[in-house]
């Protein structure tokens, strides 16, 4: 076997392993539909291989090696839609459509004119392969969110196209062909060689951007509580901690809130257990859309909910509780009857200076404490002191809201 021969064998394998490993991932996650897109490539890629073997073995191999062509410029247009449906990019179906078919109808016409000199007639044949590596390119550019390793994909897929612009130039230096006797030339070995490693460079960075995206999706499940859309307690406890650190850092204030729905047993012997939920699910959508300033929203468990608002004053924290308040006891929950009206209790307090977590969402608890016990369906503060047998919990005047 020669050199190009054995390095084609090696490409065979190389995206055989790249199509499992994608398929396995679409697999795994219905979601992952990039996943498909880039197996499906990879297994037009070992098709694109296996022909190049049997192409030698022709006697008129021209129409089988317009196939060829054909075949891998496919594979490298499936590989731009899989990074389009990675990057929610709208796929650029009428540019791959254009190349493939001028460039097809292209070297359909030089096919059997012997007469044209073989530089143009091989920039021909590779120039679409950089089209369309440059298309895919182009997607990663145009994706809302670019990491170092998504700009890294988007450098290597400009390489990987820069090189066929090389090789008909790279053929005509070692005065051969890059059209015939491809298997059995330098000129071939050279041109596998380069493939592989940009093959295997671009495969492992794709994959890499997708297990990094499901591994983020899996994480993100982990910490989200279903009912509401919030995070759960790990997922806000793991993230509180960061953003105090943070605020300590920058030397910004802090503030947290503890809310619970009032008589929530009530509800759901009276109502139903579904009416629970929807009522939970009403009360997130408060704490969602009150308000604008950044904060890290959670469902501790049962009726329970956590805040925390990095830069937020205890004021600014306080307004935010009232604003939740009122809405939430001003809400009609639809399908619980004509009239029906829930109420929240809440706690506001802020980070003191050497307060951890748990200390704040203590003395918060202690806020809430005494809005249950002061009635109810309204907001109360707790200031930061050194000693937590000195805190006082202040309960706010209540504005326009009503009992449950």
């Amino acid at each position: 076997m020669s050199a190009a021969g054995f390095v084609l064998a090696i490409n065979i394998f190389v995206a055989g392993l790249f199509a499992a490993a994608f398929l396995v991932i679409a697999w795994r996650s219905p979601r992952a539909i990039a996943a498909r897109w880039l197996a499906l490539a990879y297994a037009i890629g070992i098709l694109n291989a296996g022909l190049e073997f049997v192409l030698p073995l022709q006697p008129h191999p021209e129409l089988l090696g317009l196939f060829v062509f054909a075949v891998a410029l496919a594979a490298f247009a499936v590989s731009a839609i899989g990074l389009a449906a990675h990057y929610a990019v709208k796929p650029p179906l009428g540019a791959l459509a254009l190349i493939l078919a001028t460039s097809i109808l292209a070297n359909a016409v030089l096919m059997d004119q012997h007469s044209t000199s073989s530089l143009p007639r091989a920039l021909v044949y590779q120039l679409p392969y950089f089209f369309v590596h440059l298309v895919g390119a182009w997607v990663v550019f145009r994706a809302r969110k670019r990491s170092a390793l998504d700009l890294t994909l988007l450098l290597f897929l400009l390489l990987s196209g820069a090189q066929f612009v090389a090789k008909p130039f790279l053929a005509a230096s070692l005065g051969e062909s890059s059209t015939q006797a491809y298997l059995q030339s330098l000129y071939g070995a050279y041109s596998q060689l380069f493939t592989a490693l940009l093959l295997i460079t671009n495969g492992v960075l794709m994959l890499l951007i997708i297990v990094r995206e499901e591994m983020a999706e899996m994480t993100s499940r982990s910490e989200t509580d279903k009912l509401s859309g919030l995070l759960n307690r790990r997922g806000f406890e793991d993230r509180a901690r960061v953003v105090i650190l943070n605020t300590r850092r920058l030397g910004r204030p802090l503030s947290a809130v503890v809310a619970d729905l009032d008589h929530f047993k009530t509800i759901n012997d009276t109502h139903g257990h579904e009416a629970g939920d929807r009522v939970i699910t009403a009360f997130a959508d408060v704490l969602t859309s009150a308000g604008n300033a950044p904060r890290l929203l959670s469902r501790m468990g049962g009726e329970e909910f956590a805040i925390l608002m990095p830069g937020a004053t205890l004021e600014a924290a306080q307004g935010y509780a009232e604003d939740v308040r009122s809405s939430f006891a001003a809400l009609s929950i639809a399908a619980l009857g004509p009239g029906q009206r829930f109420s929240a209790s809440l706690g506001v307090t802020e980070l003191g200076s050497s307060d951890s977590l748990s200390d704040l969402l203590r003395r918060a608890d202690a806020a809430l404490y005494e809005a249950k016990r002061g009635g109810r369906d309204r907001v109360c503060t707790v200031k930061s002191e050194p000693s937590v047998d000195r805190m006082a919990a202040r309960p706010q005047r209540r504005k326009g809201s009503r009992r449950a």
